[in-house]
């Protein structure tokens, strides 16, 4: 038996527990917590001439629960580091550069792919095919926008594709054009964007492994040690499969498998077929308990689903994905194979069909631990507020976005008003309501570092501490029920709230899965947290990461 002793600095049981100065756990499993509890185990430990025995002084530190990432997409955020560089980028020719740099350095590419470029960097986000083909028109080239509900092409790519004046809007896609009616070269939404792809040659799968590899050293170093992949399609799961079998997965992730409503009826048996497959591994690494829905698509693109139209016209509501009461069905006949449900919402109309379909699921298949989510809930009409507790519904929000950074002044605000812009991320009011909070940080559209998220939560600044008071002062949350939302909160939505497995809390019986801070975070003015180091990351006892 190996015991592991955690002393000599705080140990943060979660909010509301009062703070202990030590832990023991034995063969990754806590078993006792606070100098009254701990004693006794050690003095049955040191009586035991075999027993292994690790002291490790936190020296001030302080210890928590490891955080959960309650809506990512840790593949695509590996694959960032493929292709041409342009997420730092600050300018339309930086990208350029970039783009014609990496064209020279890889003459054998036939294709030229990256992520994510800032769509706020141009008016409207609309971007030109022409500025790419400066870069290069020989070969084509496809650029994803950060919020990856939109892609950038060259010439050569829509000649490839064939998108050409002729080609009709497609099915929940929109091509932006020009006067004469050309595609512009942005392609917005899946069905425009599946154009591209279903022309463009797929990784490699050592590209792909690889790309998972970088993501889960990305999440450890930040302390998470659980991520929900919030949308895996069948390429994810030969990924995560071959991952599992060549014991690769170094942190917990749960699958949620995308539901397109194009083709849902042959998908869902695909589903079930998926996560029986996963289930047969058998790895505590690895589960597939979730299906993935869109109700719409983004504010910054004006698919976003609203209930009041968008402040460019009068007519234009945004776009809904599952029209009527398709999306109702699908969720339902979902609920009933035991799938969990994670609908992505972003406008206050897209919330509101969120939550009916999951009233009429509720209403149709009975009464059961379902633990729904709602993931990013932009725009929560006050209307819907309390449904969120009546019906048992997570809302995952990203509270990163919750401040006036450029993609709020330059592309949200324009296009929803001031009205509806400061009803924006309703943290603090969905928990007042009663309602379960989980946060999440949607990487890579943006960071995956729970302390960033952390510091925009209580504070609802941004890293220049603008504005004074915070932006939308009344949803600023206190430190413990932030810390919470990424750890406990996040474990109740993964269901790993109990057994074996449990994680997201300290206390005797649950897996030692923790993160050690330099600093108490309780104790740190907003705009420090983002910037305090992550000593180490444990997994079931093993430090899975060490900043020595």
């Amino acid at each position: 038996m190996t015991t592991q002793h955690f002393h000599n600095g705080t140990v943060w049981l979660g909010a509301g527990a009062e703070p202990s100065d030590s832990l023991v756990t034995q063969d990754g499993i806590v078993v006792a917590a606070g100098s009254y509890a701990v004693a006794p185990v050690l003095d049955r430990v040191s009586s035991h001439d075999d027993a292994e025995f690790e002291s490790i002084d936190l020296d001030g530190g302080f210890l928590m629960p490891s955080f959960g990432d309650g809506h990512a997409h840790p593949i695509f955020g590996g694959m960032e580091a493929e292709g041409p560089q342009v997420r730092s980028c600050t300018s339309v020719e930086e990208i350029i550069a970039e783009v014609k740099r990496y064209a020279e350095t890889h003459p054998d590419d036939d294709w030229i792919t990256g992520a994510s470029y800032d769509g706020s960097l141009v008016r409207d986000g609309l971007f030109d095919a022409e500025w790419l083909d400066r870069a290069v028109s020989d070969r084509p080239v496809v650029l994803r926008a950060w919020d990856y509900h939109t892609v950038w092409c060259n010439s050569r790519a829509l000649e490839i594709a064939g998108i050409t004046a002729a080609t009709p809007e497609p099915q929940i896609g929109e091509i932006p054009r020009r006067d004469d009616g050309s595609p512009l070269g942005t392609l917005r939404e899946w069905g425009a964007i599946d154009l591209i792809d279903a022309v463009r040659p797929p990784h490699h799968d050592s590209v792909r492994l690889r790309a998972l590899d970088r993501a889960a050293d990305y999440y450890l170093a930040r302390g998470v040690t659980w991520v929900q992949d919030a949308w895996v399609e069948p390429a994810d799961v030969e990924t995560y499969v071959t991952a599992s079998q060549q014991n690769r997965l170094k942190l917990r992730f749960n699958l949620a498998f995308y539901a397109d409503p194009r083709r849902f009826t042959q998908q869902l048996p695909e589903m079930l077929s998926a996560r029986q497959r996963i289930e047969e591994l058998s790895d505590p690494f690895l589960t597939a308990q979730t299906v993935k829905f869109f109700a719409d698509g983004v504010i910054e693109n004006e698919t976003g689903a609203l209930i009041e139209p968008y402040c460019s016209s009068l007519h234009n509501h945004g776009m809904r994905v599952w029209e009527g009461d398709s999306l109702a069905e699908a969720v339902r006949e979902v609920d009933a194979t035991g799938f969990q449900i994670h609908i992505h919402a972003i406008g206050d109309a897209a919330v509101r069909q969120a939550l009916d379909a999951i009233e009429y699921t509720i209403r149709h298949n009975g009464a059961r631990d379902r633990r729904p989510v709602i993931a990013h809930a932009q725009i929560i009409d006050s209307a819907d507020l309390s449904r969120f507790a009546e019906l048992g519904v997570i809302a995952n929000m990203q509270p990163l976005w919750a401040q006036l950074d450029d993609l709020m002044t330059v592309l949200t605000v324009p296009r929803i008003g001031r009205e509806r812009a400061l009803a924006q991320y309703r943290m603090r009011s969905v928990l007042d309501s009663g309602g379960h909070l989980a946060f999440g940080s949607d990487w890579p559209c943006t960071s995956g570092a729970p302390l960033e998220g952390l510091s925009v939560a209580v504070s609802r600044q941004t890293d220049d501490g603008e504005p004074d008071g915070g932006w939308t002062p009344e949803e600023i949350l206190d430190v413990e029920r932030s810390l919470d939302a990424y750890s406990r909160s996040v474990a109740y939505q993964g269901f790993a709230d109990f057994g074996s497995e449990e994680w997201g809390a300290i206390r005797p019986g649950t897996s030692a899965d923790f993160v050690i801070l330099d600093k108490d975070p309780r104790t740190l003015p907003p705009q420090e947290l983002s910037a305090t180091p992550v000593r180490r990351t444990y997994l079931r006892g093993v430090a899975v990461h060490s900043a020595d």
